[in-house]
């Protein structure tokens, strides 16, 4: 285990991967993603989104939830308003932000934030200067969309574009599915997976056999690493 998987040797002793899933729209599924043992869920409150909910239908999914797992709002240039709304009535454990948004406009809410990265229109980013830009991100999403576009596009992008010396964790998305989830971990050792097109049957509406498969793969691949 080294800095590729997160950035800390000492927190990844267990080379256990997390798993967010994300766009989560029907309390069955939430509960099945708790039974699951996934660490995350994801409700979606970007403009555009198939998967957009309000922060009223975020805050009775949450009540699915079972202890110790995560909530994360992710937002994609809304306005601090509604960030705040979602905030108040969600109480989400994690912000993610796939727009414009600068380091000051995310540490705003005083909630730990992912930036999202857009990999899918050719960007080479560099680690240095990413987290120059956005210092108080915990972590950054590598996602398949292009500079502003939406993610959950069910793309995948070339992962040796992920830049290396990451001294903060990193979270693997696009085009993730449970018949590539274990190539990719092995090859990029994420911190995290974020999955979403990857186990739905629609936008929103997910796949129980595809969720469960997705977390099998997930473990398999980690068990490569002990």
């Amino acid at each position: 285990m080294g800095p590729a998987r997160g950035g800390d040797a000492v927190s990844r002793i267990l080379y256990r991967t997390r798993i967010k899933f994300c766009g989560m729209t029907r309390p069955g599924d939430v509960r099945l993603a708790s039974e699951l043992g996934v660490d995350a869920v994801g409700f979606v409150f970007a403009e555009g989104s198939p998967r957009r909910i309000t922060a009223g239908e975020a805050r009775q999914l949450r009540t699915a939830l079972a202890p110790m797992v995560s909530s994360v709002a992710l937002f994609r240039n809304n306005t601090a308003a509604e960030v705040r709304d979602v905030v108040r009535q969600v109480r989400p454990s994690l912000l993610q932000f796939h727009g414009e948004e600068e380091d000051a406009f995310c540490r705003t809410f005083r909630v730990p934030f992912l930036k999202a990265v857009p990999m899918g229109g050719g960007e080479n980013w560099d680690a240095r200067a990413l987290q120059q830009r956005w210092p108080h991100a915990d972590g950054f999403l590598f996602d398949s969309h292009g500079a502003g576009g939406s993610g959950g596009t069910g793309h995948a992008f070339d992962w040796k574009r992920i830049p290396t010396g990451l001294h903060r964790p990193f979270v693997l998305a696009g085009g993730i599915t449970a018949d590539n989830v274990y190539d990719a971990i092995l090859a990029t050792q994420p911190w995290a997976v974020d999955v979403a097109s990857g186990i739905e049957m629609s936008p929103g509406i997910k796949d129980g056999d595809r969720m469960r498969r997705f977390v099998a793969e997930v473990r398999r691949a980690d068990c490569s690493f002990g």
